[in-house]
């Protein structure tokens, strides 16, 4: 059978290789190959301990809805959903009424805040009045989105800085109120850097790339994240859970550093699994030394994509797949949490974060 062969020289000897090799073309999204190994491990589809999600969006909350949800939490044995996505007035009565009609103890909302226009000191005082207008409606938290930071504006159209003190109102609000505040701050840095070969969230940038940010776009990374951290600081009574880790899971000692810096600071681990997943024993030190301050959390709802938390988290299996290539092209490995660390992480955290919960669940 004849074949076009090109021949490769060397100072010591000549080999001949098929054209077809030097033909091929393959970009990185479509190089995704079959792990050749086989190494023990099966997947988790079901929690070890009933857990809290304490990061959940459902715009959706029906009677019918919440009915549906339940079968799918009852399967990955999930106690109690925390929707963040609560709204505020009427709209959030509306939810928590459905809640109380239907599961009320399986689900629980947060209010969240319009920052858009803030504008002189009254304006923060009538945004706390209705924070404990919708607590007192059922509320058991605020949700604070990234919006505030990389959007909001000012009644003069200026970035409207997280550590404004026309906002303190509203955090010392929750405080007084005794419900944490969940707050996402900014995104990954890697979307503030250089879209490069170097830039492991290249692909991510790629396939979204509104996701794309700047020094000017709209500031730093660093005055952004310094600037949830002064909030922290400045409301010490004020209980906070850091979304995503604070953007600092690829980071663990830095990350450490702050918890210790900010008692009133936990973290919740939602979409940040896989930065935990490539690091298992630095992050099982973490999770043992700063037990207390983490929390559960998934952010996007797909059942589907539980169970690689679970198998993070509880496992000490090796080398299995994550679930989106633009968040991650490497593989997990198993933390294999202590028990009494995963009850902790699971739901004993948000027990003691969050007011009125259920504790007869997870008994």
């Amino acid at each position: 059978m004849n074949k076009l062969y090109t021949l490769i020289a060397t100072a010591a000897f000549i080999v001949t290789l098929p054209q077809d090799i030097f033909a091929q073309e393959m970009s990185f999204e479509e190089y995704n190959p079959t792990s050749t190994l086989v190494v023990p491990g099966k997947e988790i589809n079901r929690a070890k301990f009933r857990f809290i999600d304490v990061h959940s969006h459902q715009r959706d909350m029906s009677v019918e809805k919440l009915g549906s949800l339940l079968k799918d939490m009852e399967s990955l044995n999930e106690g109690i959903m925390v929707n963040l996505s609560g709204g505020s007035g009427e709209s959030l009565k509306e939810k928590v009424d459905n809640i109380q009609k239907s599961y009320p103890n399986r689900f629980v909302v947060f209010a969240n805040v319009d920052f858009e226009g803030a504008d002189g000191a009254e304006w923060g005082q009538r945004a706390a009045a209705q924070l404990e207008a919708d607590i007192k409606n059922g509320a058991k938290g605020l949700k604070v989105f990234k919006s505030l930071g990389l959007r909001n504006t000012d009644a003069s159209g200026n970035r409207l800085a997280i550590d404004d003190p026309r906002l303190d109102p509203i955090w010392a609000k929750c405080a007084e109120m005794g419900v944490p505040v969940l707050i996402h701050a900014a995104d990954p840095k890697s979307f503030w850097d250089d879209m490069d070969s170097d830039n492991e969230r290249w692909l991510e940038l790629k396939t979204h790339p509104r996701r794309k940010r700047s020094n000017t776009d709209p500031a730093p990374w660093e005055q952004i994240i310094q600037e949830q951290h002064n909030v922290f600081k400045r409301h010490p009574k004020t209980k906070f859970i850091n979304a995503h880790m604070g953007w600092h899971a690829n980071n663990l000692e830095k990350l450490g550093k702050l918890l210790d810096e900010m008692p009133n600071m936990n973290v919740g681990i939602s979409a940040v699994i896989a930065e935990l997943g490539r690091q298992p024993q630095n992050a099982r030190k973490f999770f043992i030394k700063y037990q207390n301050r983490i929390l559960f959390g998934k952010d996007s709802w797909n059942p589907d994509e539980f169970p690689t938390y679970f198998r993070v988290l509880e496992s000490n299996d090796e080398y299995f797949p994550y679930y989106k290539k633009y968040h991650a092209f490497w593989a997990m490995y198993g933390l294999n949490l202590p028990d009494e660390v995963l009850k902790k992480v699971y739901y004993e955290n948000a027990l003691n974060l969050i007011p009125g919960l259920d504790r007869s669940l997870f008994e």
